[in-house]
């Protein structure tokens, strides 16, 4: 019985390594044919509708008044700002880009975590992890860097590097703001939450107008609907309680290699030499950071409360 547990756990981990990287792809595919803050907010509405559902019907009680709050802070936060501003941005941003600048979170995290009170402080490997990191974007951008931008490139560029920031603040709040709510409640209410404010964009900005659904646009849709957001999370939720977090969190590492490699075999996406360089120097510094944090033992729930996709406190997510 155990030895079928733990292999459970490891299908489980392997599912949100492999699925959680191929959001990238589904979302990029997705935006070529709906607008891209209608496509995430239907995607969020249909998934916290199916969770909230799910867990209702379960006898899970709905969160009361002051979690409700917080998780609409931290939905907003990671869900509305941080995937929003990775969907909008894969208009003009390969997708395997895109998930290598999401990757830059931990970086982000730390910063944020430094210059709140009481928070933890950084030290001189964090420092290099950062450094390390950063430079790996540098290598990244080069060959754009080199040439002449798109303004819509630069653009998508800007956006990514709100996600991350966005993400991280998300994070840290939800980490300084438990919930009594249990994790699939709360990720069914963060999407819900999310994605009307999400749709009521689309509204306002006119996309309504210029939805149009294709079976690639609905299949996209589906996908992210199934994969990325119910059985990527669930399967982080059952990970998380069956193997050491440790473990859990080294998805972070696979997301953006099964991305880039993705975007290249998919929608013949760049995958030079560059790529390959900067991918090792980025991830380098991930290691080098996430190797300097201590973590407190905390329960799956505490843990899970702000992983809502993609892609949450040791993601990524953004894309998820």
């Amino acid at each position: 019985m155990q030895n079928r547990e733990n292999l459970k756990a490891y299908a489980a981990f392997a599912s949100v390594s492999f699925f959680w990287g191929t959001t990238y792809l589904a979302i990029r595919i997705g935006v070529e044919v709906l607008p891209p803050f209608f496509f995430a907010g239907s995607r969020f509405l249909i998934s916290g509708l199916i969770l909230a559902t799910f867990m209702k019907m379960r006898g899970t009680p709905l969160p009361d008044k002051a979690d409700c709050r917080t998780l609409a802070i931290v939905g907003l936060l990671l869900l509305g700002a941080a995937n929003g501003a990775v969907v909008w941005a894969e208009q003009f941003v390969a997708s395997g880009l895109a998930a290598l600048i999401v990757a830059t979170l931990p970086f982000w995290m730390v910063g944020i975590e430094a210059a709140l009170p009481n928070g933890e402080r950084l030290t001189a490997k964090k420092i290099l992890g950062i450094i390390t990191g950063f430079l790996g974007l540098l290598i990244l951008l080069w060959p754009e860097l080199q040439g002449s931008m798109e303004d819509s490139f630069l653009k998508g560029i800007l956006a990514l590097s709100i996600a991350p920031l966005a993400w991280g603040s998300g994070s840290v709040y939800a980490k300084r703001h438990k919930v009594k709510t249990p994790p699939l409640m709360s990720a069914g209410v963060q999407m819900l939450i999310a994605g009307s404010v999400l749709c009521i964009v689309a509204l306002m900005s006119g996309e309504l107008g210029r939805v149009v659904f294709t079976t690639q646009g609905v299949a996209s849709m589906v996908y992210l609907v199934i994969f990325g957001s119910i059985i990527g999370y669930g399967s982080f939720i059952y990970a998380l309680e069956k193997l050491p977090s440790s473990l859990v969190s080294t998805y972070a590492y696979l997301n953006p290699v099964v991305a880039v490699f993705l975007g290249w075999l998919v929608l013949d996406e760049r995958l030079d030499m560059y790529m390959v360089f900067a991918i090792a120097v980025i991830l380098s510094g991930v290691f080098l950071v996430k190797q300097s944090v201590v973590r407190p033992q905390v329960s799956a729930n505490s843990r899970a409360t702000t992983e809502v996709m993609q892609p949450v406190k040791e993601k990524t997510a953004p894309g998820k």
